[in-house]
């Protein structure tokens, strides 16, 4: 191997790969130590919500129906106190072109690439992303690279992770599997740095801003079919931008009371990057091995400054069991005719037991549906489940272990959304957001207030945490 293409050289690198694969210099928003102008940055790009939803409804993207699911919500309703049980609607992002609001990112992703002239479009991700990258980019007549952190070292492979490389290589994509580690990042950086092709990331304002039209148009539809805005949207949450967008959408259709709860399901204890851990859990996405983390430090993405920070909007954060949405996903079939994927139905579930808390004039959106497949159905992860030694069976979801033990409702009243600290979670974030920089570094108010903007807090309130920091 050269020593250009050594690791250590590659990852020295990634700044100036970062910058001709994205196209923006990250280091102008700087502001301070810490500080960007994050609003800055989304500005920049030239997008206002017209023109996103424009080029969305070019490639067949967005407007997807707002489904009441009134057969879940009746039974909500005979589980709840008097009077409580509010209203459940589904945003129906199954009916996008490759099944999923991830083509609403990809879509102003692979537009901006077309337009500023790259030969094609890479991105690294082992979920629906990256056949929505694929789909748009054919689309567009763009190539397409997806490098998936696929399997173990044993070579076993989950099976919806499978269905995700059948879906791009349908799509005309070449796919580059890996197995678990450090190497993903390593390999995306080799792949746009050697063709030359746009970073189509998660995490890149061109992708946020892309999910923005899914909070704006759910936030519009409540209206046009209740006369008001719904008083609470559950948001699947793994990596913050699904959160970030769906929540500045719908301010920008005036919903700004409305609470925004992410929802995510229980992974406490199984590392996503460590090879044991990677085949026990049976959900690829949407569990606090990824939002816990990026809710923590958003900027561990693959682009400098991350546009997703969820803690900017989230109003609470709750968790369900991954025997709880098996349940509902099967409950959502068998009672509305809906057969969807797993990382809806994972705030599906919060949705249903968060609804029974509320009163029954009051409306609460479950804010995405994907499509379902021979790999993403729950019969193929619960046996890929055993397969992988996770004991199977009945009773009580809080007996739930993950990695070791998924257990099923018997009963739609043992659904239940457990909330998650939200002022620990804003400590973490403060602890690293200050962890690398040298001792004794004194942060300037530009920091301080970003940091408060960051945590929805004030900066007495940050001075406050930090000076309590060792």
């Amino acid at each position: 191997m050269r020593d250009r293409d050594a690791y250590q050289a590659v990852m020295g690198r990634q700044g100036e790969i970062m910058q001709r694969s994205i196209g923006l210099d990250y280091g102008r928003y700087a502001t301070g130590t810490l500080a960007f102008d994050y609003e800055r940055l989304l500005r920049d790009t030239g997008y206002e919500i017209d023109e996103i939803r424009a080029v969305q409804a070019a490639t067949g993207v967005g407007d997807t129906p707002l489904i009441e699911v009134r057969n879940i919500t009746a039974l909500a309703r005979s589980l709840a106190r008097p009077g409580k049980g509010a209203r459940i609607f589904v945003k129906d992002e199954a009916k996008n072109p490759s099944g999923s609001f991830k083509d609403r990112r990809a879509s102003l992703s692979v537009h901006e690439a077309k337009k500023r002239g790259y030969p094609g479009v890479a991105a690294a991700t082992s979920g629906n992303y990256g056949a929505a990258v694929a789909s748009q980019a054919a689309k567009a007549g763009l190539r397409c690279i997806i490098v998936q952190e696929a399997f173990d070292s044993q070579g076993n492979a989950q099976p919806e992770i499978a269905e995700k490389t059948r879906a791009c290589e349908a799509y005309g994509a070449e796919v580059i599997r890996l197995s678990v580690g450090p190497e993903l990042f390593f390999v995306f950086l080799r792949v746009l740095e050697d063709t030359g092709y746009f970073n189509a990331s998660l995490y890149s304002p061109f992708s946020v801003l892309g999910i923005e039209t899914l909070g704006h148009e759910l936030a519009l539809q409540v209206k046009g079919l209740t006369g008001r805005p719904p008083d609470a949207v559950v948001v699947t949450h793994a990596g913050g931008g699904n959160l970030t967008g769906t929540a500045r959408g719908m301010i920008t259709a005036g919903a700004t009371d409305t609470e925004v709860i992410a929802a995510s399901v229980d992974l406490s204890g199984l590392h996503m990057a460590s090879d044991g851990d990677f085949n026990r859990k049976s959900f690829t996405t949407g569990h606090t091995g990824f939002s816990l983390p990026f809710t923590t430090w958003p900027d561990r993405s693959d682009v400098p400054r991350s546009a997703a920070r969820p803690l900017r909007y989230m109003d609470r954060f709750v968790t369900v069991t991954q025997g709880e949405v098996f349940y509902i996903t099967e409950v959502l079939a068998a009672l509305e005719g809906l057969e969807r994927g797993p990382a809806g139905n994972t705030s599906l579930a919060a949705a249903f037991a968060l609804a029974q808390e509320l009163d029954q004039d009051e409306i609460i959106v479950v804010q995405e549906t994907e499509y379902t497949g021979a790999g993403k159905h729950p019969l193929a992860q619960l046996n890929f489940a055993r397969q992988m030694g996770v004991k199977i069976g009945r009773g009580d979801p809080g007996a739930n272990v993950p990695g070791k033990r998924i257990v099923i409702p018997e009963h739609p009243s043992q659904i239940r959304a457990r909330d998650v600290d939200l002022d620990r979670v804003r400590r973490s974030y403060l602890a690293n957001a200050t962890a690398a920089l040298p001792k004794g570094t004194d942060l300037g108010s530009a920091d301080i207030e970003f940091l408060a903007a960051e945590t929805r807090t004030t900066p007495i309130h940050v001075r406050e945490v930090l000076d309590e920091m060792p």
